[in-house]
């Protein structure tokens, strides 16, 4: 079999279900320098073994890598602040990135960083908040250099890493228009999977297939075809399975292959769409804190809030009730169901 470079990324989202806040959806991309080609997809928590793991508090104190949702402690925690396990992975991965790695001071530059551009609303513009939240900029620097030695060793890159952020006017909008909240989910892949398909599925060394792209699916969808066909129009979409346990496409075109898998929890499964989940929960949470700062700002007994249906109905009542909240800032702010 001939070695091959392989790219593997992933794509996943946080905020789809809230009331307030942004819909946020991640994008992480790795490259395989020298794979076979004919293998399956590689197991990265196994090639990064020397700097990742799954689980937070490791002995070795390796980078936890794991959705997102397993990784966000409790706004509620004493001991450690409640985004300081993802803060630690997107950093380190931030930090490994590209010849000298990437190093932010404030929520501001993180975002440019990962192509993130806040809806133009006040709670939102706020003068940059400083980062790292949860542990020092020196512990930030060693888990980053921890994660670059341990790619360096496996043959490995940290190719890419993104966010978009879909705030609430654009939101409503697109459900307004599609008449479901998945068109806005779509909207971000769409531009992930086009980016992809321009930067890698014309390499001349890639491997059989091309980029391998995974996506956390949602709900019991198994005909991904159509909608790939409309979000990468270049491309002629062939299905190479559809069933309850995966959706598997080949995309061609112009000299171009790419593979796209959409598979449920696919965050537990593939380190890239972890990744991905770790980053838009992050950016999400950093954009909640500006939300909350905000308005705490205008009512200090105003108590913050995540987003979440019945704690943004809790909030908006108090928000209502210290008359700080107009009529047009609340249908703006509110996302539609």
């Amino acid at each position: 079999m001939a070695a091959m470079s392989l790219v593997l990324a992933g794509i996943d989202e946080a905020g789809y279900g809230p009331m307030l806040g942004p819909l946020c959806v991640g994008f992480s991309a790795f490259r395989i320098v020298v794979w076979e080609s004919g293998e399956g997809a590689p197991d990265l928590w196994d090639l990064l073994s020397a700097g990742v793991c799954r689980k937070p508090g490791d002995r070795r104190r390796r980078v936890a890598v794991e959705d997102s949702k397993k990784l966000k402690l409790a706004n509620s925690s004493q001991r450690h602040h409640p985004v300081a396990h993802l803060e630690r992975g997107v950093l380190a991965f931030l930090g490994a990135m590209g010849d000298e790695g990437v190093r932010v001071t404030t929520d501001t530059e993180l975002f440019d960083r990962l192509f993130v551009t806040p809806e133009g609303h006040d709670w939102y513009a706020c003068e940059p908040r400083p980062i790292p939240v949860g542990q020092s900029a020196e512990e930030t620097g060693i888990t980053a250099n921890t994660i670059r030695l341990a790619a360096h060793g496996a043959g490995v890159e940290v190719l890419a890493m993104r966010c978009r952020a879909v705030g609430e006017a654009q939101f409503n909008d697109i459900v307004d228009r599609a008449g479901t909240k998945a068109a806005a989910t779509e909207l971000a892949i769409g531009s992930y999977l086009r980016s992809a398909w321009d930067r890698w599925a014309a390499e001349p060394n890639r491997a059989d297939g091309g980029p391998r792209i995974v996506c956390d699916r949602q709900g019991g969808r198994t005909d991904y075809g159509p909608v790939l066909t409309r979000l990468v129009p270049d491309a002629t979409v062939s299905v190479l399975e559809e069933s309850d346990r995966a959706c598997r496409y080949r995309l061609t075109g112009d000299g171009r292959e790419m593979t796209v898998l959409f598979l449920a929890e696919a965050e537990s499964r593939h380190l890239p769409v972890a990744l991905a989940s770790m980053v838009a929960k992050y950016v999400r949470e950093l954009m909640m804190a500006r939300f909350n700062a905000y308005w705490c700002g205008l009512c200090p007994d105003l108590k913050p809030t995540a987003g979440y249906t019945l704690d943004a109905r809790r909030w908006l009542r108090d928000a209502q009730a210290a008359g700080v909240v107009a009529d047009q800032q609340r249908r703006v702010m509110v996302r539609r169901s």
